[in-house]
């Protein structure tokens, strides 16, 4: 029981970076436990738990900042549930070779994405161009992703709300978080009906999550941005490759 107390601090790394960025933390907590030989349903499942847990104590404290956009968030999170169902009932048949190819793919994503964003900022689109049918497409597609790998969606709803509906990065990322609670909710009820997560492990990574959650959001207002940017990328891309290598069976 004692031996996997070392999720309590991988909860709590994953979850700093995941609040401040919006991501949840999953992005961090599925590599390495798919690293550690967590079959990825496994990985998934408890992983759901400790971005929810992530999610409501970032939530929190953004409420208290005053920078979450609520009816937007709203919307985006009733409209990404179908998509959570599905997302968690495909991980069920997904082979593990696959998964960590295509879990690498969504991980050089979420790379790129961070290391264009100050561009993506420069130039915001305004609200009003907001597309409804795209942006419901969207949420359906974050809830699958959400669910199927167990990163919470967020690498698909901050791009979203940044470059399609004109969010600066100071409110996507706590509307993200916002968000995430509807995703990673549902999603880790029909992980739990499948069978997929181990409580135990969940609830240890969900408590060094929420405490994550905490600070992240406090470190949110002061933290230089270009320092973090470095160093998720460089964990996100090492991640990425180290996926594609353990799929290939290169070594």
């Amino acid at each position: 029981m004692f031996e996997q107390l070392w999720l309590i601090p991988l909860g709590f790394v994953a979850g700093i970076l995941g609040s401040i960025i919006g991501f949840g933390g999953g992005t961090i907590i599925v590599p390495v436990l798919t690293f550690v030989g967590f079959p990825p349903t496994l990985a998934v499942g408890n992983s759901l738990f400790a971005a929810f847990s992530n999610s409501v104590a970032s939530t929190t404290m953004y409420a208290k900042q005053k920078r979450i956009e609520y009816s937007l968030g709203l919307k985006l999170g009733l409209m990404s549930i179908p998509g959570t169902i599905l997302g968690a009932i495909i991980s069920s048949d997904l082979s593990p070779t696959i998964f960590k190819i295509l879990l690498a793919l969504v991980l050089l994503s979420s790379a790129s994405y961070i290391l264009l964003k100050r561009k993506i900022e420069e130039k915001p689109i305004d609200v009003s161009r907001m597309l409804l049918i795209f942006s419901a497409g969207a949420s359906f597609f974050s809830g699958v992703i959400a669910s199927l790998f167990g990163v919470g969606g967020g690498i698909i709803f901050v791009p979203l709300m940044v470059v399609v509906l004109g969010l600066s990065m100071k409110r996507a990322a706590p509307t993200s978080q916002f968000i995430l609670m509807f995703t990673c909710f549902s999603g880790l009820i029909v992980h739990s009906i499948l069978g997929h997560p181990d409580y135990y492990q969940a609830l240890l990574l969900s408590i060094g999550a929420f405490a994550g959650g905490i600070l992240g959001a406090r470190l949110s207002l002061e933290i230089k941005e270009k320092k973090l940017k470095i160093i998720v990328i460089i964990v996100i891309i090492a991640a990425a490759i180290k996926l594609i290598i353990d799929s290939t069976g290169i070594f």
